[in-house]
């Protein structure tokens, strides 16, 4: 089991064109916790997460990860130490299930790459001998975005980033996969960024919730605290709208 690992953005500011993404963000994931980024489109929130793997090269900051500056790592490396699951789940569709999550256990040529699949399987319910065989067609969307959460972990990273993971998903399959995820990185103790629009499933899932808000940090805090004390008239819009699903976290 590799050390859970902390991820700090130090003054990270970019631009896309014209537009800026990113305009002087800053944030700290300690090591084991669970962070959400929080914000509408267009707030910058994904731009920030990309930044820690290297698919985004801010132009100004640092970036760090387990206490290293990405920039002197090899991007392909850094790629993989680090869980990455996108909104629609990226799984090569040509793959079977098990070739699929193996993917970075046998480019870090890991002695037991399959082995190691089939345990990241089993934790998010999903059995090789019943799915391993399948392809990505062959399952239902909350099964696909259970496999790419499996790939994400099965190498053992520090850290997983996590790009609305559960977005396109039903009401139920979402909630179900919450749980799994929940239970799955305490078990593991590994650091997780997440990008989210819904600022319930933030609340569920993550130690501190930073909103975002054309490119800056609004608000960082824990839910209980931007629901008591919001430190702007967007904040307390945001919590306004999410009301309902927010309930439930105050009991």
């Amino acid at each position: 089991m590799h050390m859970s690992t902390s991820l700090v953005a130090r003054n990270v500011s970019h631009r896309f064109g014209s537009v800026i993404a990113l305009d002087d963000v800053s944030i700290d994931v300690p090591a084991g916790k669970a962070v959400a980024l929080v914000g509408e489109s267009g707030s910058g929130k994904t731009t920030l997460l990309r930044c820690f793997n290297r698919l985004v090269e801010p132009e100004r900051g640092e970036v760090i990860v387990g206490e290293k500056d990405v920039r002197t790592q090899p991007s392909v490396l850094l790629r993989r130490q680090i869980g990455y699951v996108q909104q629609h789940g990226g799984l090569l569709p040509h793959w079977r299930v098990l070739r699929n999550v193996a993917l970075v256990p046998t480019l870090r040529q890991m002695i037991d790459a399959a082995d190691a699949a089939r345990r990241a399987l089993e934790l998010v319910g999903l059995p090789a001998a019943t799915f391993g065989s399948r392809f990505p067609h062959e399952l239902s969307g909350g099964q696909r975005q259970r496999v790419a959460l499996a790939r994400s972990i099965a190498a053992q990273p520090g850290v997983v980033l996590l790009d609305e993971p559960f977005g396109a998903l039903d009401a139920i399959s979402r909630a179900d996969l919450q749980e799994t995820f929940d239970t799955l990185r305490r078990d593991l103790s590994v650091t997780t960024l997440l990008v989210t629009h819904d600022l319930a499933e933030a609340g569920r899932l993550a130690d501190e919730v930073v909103v975002m808000r054309r490119g800056r940090v609004e608000q960082s805090g824990t839910m209980r605290t931007l629901i008591s004390a919001p430190a702007s008239e967007y904040v307390a819009r945001l919590i306004e709208r999410a009301r309902a699903g927010l309930e439930a976290l105050r009991a």
